[in-house]
């Protein structure tokens, strides 16, 4: 069962989503909070598997609330977060995968997009679809930033390895990438974990930023 908790300002929202997501046969809303200091209570008392969080919310925003529930002892617990966001454009976006979300959620999704979400993020996925992707290139492209890493490092990469670099950066999920491949989920993730262990990185977020700054993928290709 996947415990989940919801945290919105706006009441409808919260039980539109909690609606939606109660109806599935594996997934159980544990709470749902009005604002940031809320959700941190909450998921510290309830320890969810995912946290529906809000970005702009009273007395403490998603960001900070998200920083809160993620900056913690290796031993404590994590939950998984999920931020939620009328502006695919809001800048707390950005920051919010930064800070440690598993990716985000435009409010205007479908009922199954949020089921969804929600089961690739409790997964252990990150959600970053490809409009995602596409702000997060264009926000890092906007700022005076160094490369990551230098080209070479491409090169010690395997040919695989920078296969599976080049769909993640296209948005894939690590499901979407095993069936374009053809192979386990499994064997993508370890793809993954050597790429991130060989460049340097910390998460996905960064991985699609170097796949770009590298020149292994270009906008639009």
């Amino acid at each position: 069962m996947i415990r989940v908790v919801l945290a919105d300002d706006q009441a409808m929202v919260r039980e539109g989503f909690g609606a939606v997501l109660s109806a599935q046969g594996d997934i159980e809303v544990v709470a749902g909070a009005a604002d940031g200091k809320e959700a941190v209570a909450l998921a510290r008392e309830h320890r969810p598997d995912v946290v529906l969080m809000d970005i702009r919310m009273p007395r403490l925003d998603g960001l900070a609330a998200t920083r809160r529930l993620l900056d913690v002892p290796a031993e404590a617990h994590r939950p998984r977060v999920l931020v939620l966001t009328t502006f695919d454009l809001d800048e707390y976006v950005f920051e919010a995968l930064r800070a440690g979300a598993s990716g985000f959620l435009l409010k205007d999704a479908t009922a199954d997009e949020l089921v969804a979400a929600v089961r690739v993020v409790a997964a252990g996925d990150a959600l970053l679809a490809p409009s995602v992707t596409r702000r997060l290139i264009e926000d890092y492209a906007t700022r005076a930033r160094p490369p990551l890493v230098g080209s070479d490092a491409v090169d010690g990469l395997t040919p695989r390895e920078q296969e599976v670099l080049r769909l993640v950066a296209r948005g894939l999920s690590n499901a979407e990438i095993a069936a374009e491949l053809v192979v386990a989920e499994q064997t993508v993730k370890t793809h993954l974990g050597r790429i991130f262990s060989k460049l340097e990185l910390r998460d996905r977020a960064q991985a699609v930023v170097f796949a770009y700054e590298s020149g292994l993928v270009t906008p639009g290709g």
